[in-house]
C-alpha cells in the first residue's frame, strides 16, 4: 500500500499520528471521498477480498465498494498509519425485525486510550468514529447515534424522531478478511441479497449526500431533498462520473 496515494484518494492532509482526532479526520475524510456503490456486482464482475485488490479499485482506480471493500481498505491504512485495529463482524437489522447472520456488514474497532467504532462502509451513517463504552446518545451533525449494550453483543443505533432504531448487532471478536468470504459472495450472488436487487451508488457531500439508485438521483441538502429521473445509460453515466468521480 501507497500510504501517500491513498491520502491523496480521500484529500487527507492532516497529521498521521494515530490519535483519536488523526482517526475522526480520516473517517470523516474517506466518508466525503470515497462512495458507497454495489456497481461491479452489476456488471457481474466478481469481488475478491484480498488486500491489493481492494486497494487497486479503490485508491488506484478511484472507485468506491460495499463494507468489507471500503472497511477492508481502511483498516489497511490505519494499520499502516499504526492505529490497533481489528475487523468485527455485524448482522444488519432487518425491517422485520431481528438481524442478519454474522459477517452480514464489516465493522472496525480502533483501540486508543478509549476504544472506537469505525465505520465507512454503512452508506448513510455515522462519519465520525463512535466511542465504543459510551452507551449515551452520540450527536453529529446529520444524525444520533448510541451503541448500546446487549450481554456480550453491542447494538448500534440511530435516532429516528423520539425512537432508536438499531442499525446492526456486532461483539468484539476480531476477524480476518477471509472470514467474511462466504457472506460477501452470498450478496454478490443471492437473487434475496439487497444488493443484486438494485444497484446503488451513494456519497457524503459537506451538505449532505448524493445518492443514485438504479436510475434515480437523489440529493439532499440540510432538510431540502431532490429526486431526478435519469433517462438513459449514458445520462447515468455522466452522473457517476460528474458527482461521484467513477468510470466504469
Amino acid at each position: 500500500m501507497n500510504v501517500a496515494t491513498y491520502l491523496q484518494r480521500i484529500n487527507y492532509q492532516g497529521s498521521t499520528e494515530p490519535t483519536a482526532e488523526t482517526l475522526g479526520e480520516l473517517h470523516r475524510a474517506h466518508m466525503l471521498a470515497v462512495p458507497f456503490e454495489n456497481l461491479d456486482i452489476h456488471l457481474r464482475r466478481e469481488i475478491v477480498l484480498d488486500d491489493g485488490r481492494v486497494y487497486a479499485k479503490i485508491v488506484e482506480r478511484r472507485r468506491g465498494g460495499f463494507c468489507y471493500e471500503l472497511n477492508g481498505a481502511f483498516a489497511g491504512l490505519l494499520r499502516e498509519l499504526g492505529f490497533n485495529m481489528k475487523m468485527l463482524a455485524a448482522g444488519v437489522a432487518r425491517a422485520a425485525g431481528g438481524f442478519g447472520p454474522l459477517f452480514d456488514h464489516m465493522a472496525l474497532l480502533v483501540e486508543l486510550e478509549e476504544q472506537w467504532l469505525a465505520d465507512v462502509g454503512f452508506g448513510d451513517s455515522f462519519r465520525e468514529p463512535l466511542r465504543l463504552d459510551d452507551e449515551g446518545e452520540q450527536v453529529q451533525t446529520f444524525g444520533a447515534y448510541r451503541i448500546r449494550h446487549d450481554g456480550e453483543q453491542r447494538i448500534m443505533e440511530r435516532r429516528s424522531g423520539d425512537e432508536w432504531q438499531p442499525q446492526y448487532r456486532f461483539t468484539l471478536q476480531p476477524y480476518e478478511y477471509g472470514d467474511y468470504t462466504e457472506m460477501c459472495r452470498y450478496h454478490q450472488t443471492s437473487p434475496e441479497s439487497h444488493f443484486t436487487q438494485k444497484r446503488v451508488c451513494s456519497l457524503a457531500t459537506v451538505e449532505g449526500r448524493v445518492t443514485l439508485t438504479n436510475e434515480r438521483l437523489i440529493t439532499t441538502m440540510g432538510d431540502a431533498r431532490h429526486e431526478h429521473e435519469l433517462a438513459s445509460e449514458s445520462e447515468i453515466a455522466a452522473v457517476l462520473r460528474q458527482q461521484f468521480g467513477v468510470v466504469l
